[in-house]
């Protein structure tokens, strides 16, 4: 990965969201969507999360990266058929090339579905989270947290539906009544330990919105359309919201997934931060919306990646990501979903 400079001038807006229930609401949609159609990043305010939970999120977060390595195995996500619990730096992968950044996942807590001949693939996805018992207060606060993003996830997709010509619930019928609500606290070391730069590599999200909490070392990046990449250090009392790949598919384009990366720490730096992809309920399939004629003209089409084709099936799209993300989970639970060469892959 290869990092470039930005010009000074291309920094990322910031939007106050609680002026999408006030008096100025008109003027922040029509804000809102010229950043929709330019790139879909930008810095939130005003979004109503309590800065102590953020705190304790962030505090917690730190805790359980600091545990012995012994005990953040005991929850290690190859345990769990549903793609849930840590992984060690450079296990998880982007467009095949190692990530350097430990993490753990949490999606909605729920059981396992009884696998039949014909259960589609994709309910193996549903299924509990795993929690570490040095750390038992960890699940209770993630959670609320997880509850809390996703109030504002769903605000957000509001505010685009009306932005976008729509009603505000235009998309309710999709994610109603459980979205996909994954969560990752996330630890990328510095580069004396990561083998190259990249902390994640180059991708667009595959849910409707991103709700990302930096803490302080900056790191990610946003490619615009015309190829300038664009810092997005951390700035204090913010999240970084941006649209994914459900929303370009449901505008045919208009609404964009920008790609984005993050650079690995320099040496002997860490940086941590908070991302929860706020999705569809799995068994839904994403429609066409039917712009208004002013924003229809603007449609670009939906991104076409050989690499990386994008399903309107969203259980699909998603069991499909997770697997090619974590090739280790793959093989030791979903081995006949394979191609045959890749079942007896060795590991990395």
């Amino acid at each position: 990965m290869t990092v470039h400079s930005n010009p000074v001038s291309a920094t990322l807006p910031t939007l106050d969201f609680s002026r999408f229930h006030g008096p100025d609401r008109e003027a922040f949609i029509a804000e809102l969507l010229d950043v929709l159609h330019d790139h879909g990043f930008f810095y939130m305010t005003g979004h109503g999360v309590s800065p102590q939970l953020i705190a304790d999120v962030r505090a917690a977060a730190k805790r359980f990266f600091a545990l012995p390595l012994e005990d953040k195995l005991e929850i290690e996500m190859v345990k769990s058929p549903h793609f849930r619990g840590y992984n060690r730096a450079g296990v998880e992968r982007t467009r095949g090339q190692q990530d350097w950044r430990e993490q753990l996942d949490v999606n909605t807590e729920g059981e396992a579905v009884a696998l039949q001949a014909d259960t589609p693939a994709w309910k193996r996805l549903f299924g509990p989270n795993q929690w570490p018992s040095r750390q038992p207060e960890l699940k209770p606060l993630l959670l609320e947290y997880q509850a809390e993003v996703t109030r504002v996830g769903l605000d957000v997709l509001k505010a685009i539906a009306v932005a976008i010509g729509q009603p505000e619930d235009v998309f309710a019928s999709i994610y109603e009544p459980q979205p996909s609500q994954l969560l990752k606290i996330i630890r990328y070391p510095g580069r004396d330990v990561a083998e190259t730069d990249q902390g994640v590599g180059a991708h667009k999200d595959g849910g409707f919105v991103t709700v990302l909490l930096q803490d302080t070392t900056p790191g990610l990046r946003v490619r615009t359309e015309d190829g300038v990449w664009i810092d997005a250090p951390p700035v204090e009392g913010t999240f970084i919201i941006n649209t994914g790949e459900l929303l370009e598919l449901a505008t045919n384009g208009f609404v964009r997934a920008d790609v984005h990366d993050v650079v690995a720490p320099p040496a002997g730096v860490e940086r941590y931060s908070i991302a929860f992809f706020l999705g569809s309920r799995y068994d839904a399939t994403i429609p066409v919306i039917e712009l208004p004629e002013a924003l229809k003209t603007k449609e670009r089409g939906i991104t076409v990646d050989p690499l990386n084709p994008i399903f309107r099936e969203v259980g699909q799209n998603h069991l499909k990501s997770r697997l090619r993300s974590h090739p280790d989970v793959a093989r030791a639970h979903h081995a006949d979903l394979l191609p045959s060469e890749e079942r007896n892959a060795p590991a990395n």
